[in-house]
C-alpha cells in the first residue's frame, strides 16, 4: 500500500524534496505522529483561548465531534490523546470568533480562571489589527499592551502554577490583508512585538508563528496556508499544531 509518509521521508533523504518540506516532517515514530519528547506532564489541563482561529467553529455543548472546533486546538488534543492515552490529559477550547484583547479581559474569570488550566494557550491580536485597519477600533499600542498585561497579572495571581503560552499573531498576503497591506503588516508586527516582550518580562512561553508561516510559503503559495490572509487553511492549522507541540513540550521538559 502506498505510504505518503514513507515517500516524503525518502524524498527528503535523497535531497529531491521541495524547498521547505522539512518544516512539516518533524519527529514521528511507529506509535503515532509524536516523538517521546513531544508530550506534556501527566494530568495536564490545557485551555486554548483566543479568537476565530482558535474557535474553529466549535460547538457550545458537549458534542465531542465539534466541542474543540476544527482547527489547531482539536489537532493538538487528538494527537496527545491518541499517543498518550495513559497520561490523563484534558482539553478545553474557549476561543470566540471576533474577540479582541479587551473581549478576553471581559470574560477571563469565567472562561479561563474558573477552568483552572495547568497550561493556558492564548492566541489574540488579529481582530485588534482588523479593527484598526477598518477604522472602528481606536486602540493604541500602549492600550493593547496594558490590557494584555492585566490579563497576565490576573492569571498569575489566581493560577500561580499555570504555564502560560503566548502565541504570536500572524498574517500572509491575500484576501483582506491585500487591502491596506502596509497597515496590516505594521500593526501586526507591533502587537507581535508587545506579546514577545510580555513573554520575556513574565517568563512565559512565547510561540513564534509569523516566520513559520512565511517560511512555509517556500513550499506552497500563501493561499495554501491561509485562505484570506488571516484564517488558516487545514495545512495552516497543522503548522500551528506542530509548532505548538514542539515549543511547549520543549519548554516543559
Amino acid at each position: 500500500m502506498y505510504d505518503r509518509r514513507d515517500f516524503l521521508k525518502k524524498t527528503l533523504l535523497t535531497g529531491t524534496g521541495v524547498v521547505g518540506a522539512g518544516l512539516f516532517m518533524q519527529s514521528c515514530n511507529c506509535k503515532g505522529v509524536l516523538s517521546s519528547k513531544e508530550m506534556l506532564p501527566r494530568g495536564s489541563v490545557v485551555l486554548f483561548q483566543g479568537d476565530s482561529i482558535t474557535d474553529g467553529n466549535r460547538s457550545r455543548d458537549d458534542d465531542w465531534n465539534h466541542v474543540l472546533g476544527h482547527g489547531y486546538a482539536q489537532m493538538i488534543a487528538a494527537r496527545l490523546w491518541f499517543d498518550y492515552p495513559e497520561m490523563d490529559y484534558s482539553f478545553f477550547n474557549r476561543g470566540i470568533s471576533g474577540n479582541t484583547i479587551e473581549d478576553l479581559n471581559n470574560r477571563w474569570v469565567e472562561d479561563a480562571i474558573a477552568l483552572k488550566p495547568t497550561i493556558l494557550s492564548i492566541l489574540i491580536g488579529i481582530n485588534d489589527v482588523y479593527g484598526i485597519v477598518k477604522g472602528y477600533l481606536k486602540q493604541t499600542l500602549y492600550e493593547f499592551e496594558q490590557q494584555y498585561r492585566q490579563l497576565i497579572i490576573l492569571t498569575k495571581k489566581e493560577l500561580s502554577q499555570t504555564t502560560i503560552v503566548l502565541c504570536e499573531p500572524f498574517i500572509l498576503p491575500g484576501g483582506r490583508v491585500d487591502e491596506k497591506s502596509d497597515i496590516w503588516q505594521k500593526e501586526t508586527r507591533a502587537r507581535a512585538g508587545v506579546i514577545s516582550n510580555l513573554a520575556k518580562e513574565f517568563n512565559l512561553i512565547f510561540l513564534p508563528l509569523q516566520k513559520s508561516f512565511s517560511d512555509a510559503c517556500n513550499a506552497a503559495p500563501a493561499k495554501h496556508w491561509i485562505w484570506d490572509g488571516i484564517h488558516p487553511m487545514p495545512g495552516g492549522h497543522e503548522l500551528i499544531a506542530r509548532e505548538w507541540l514542539k515549543v511547549v513540550s520543549n519548554n516543559l521538559r
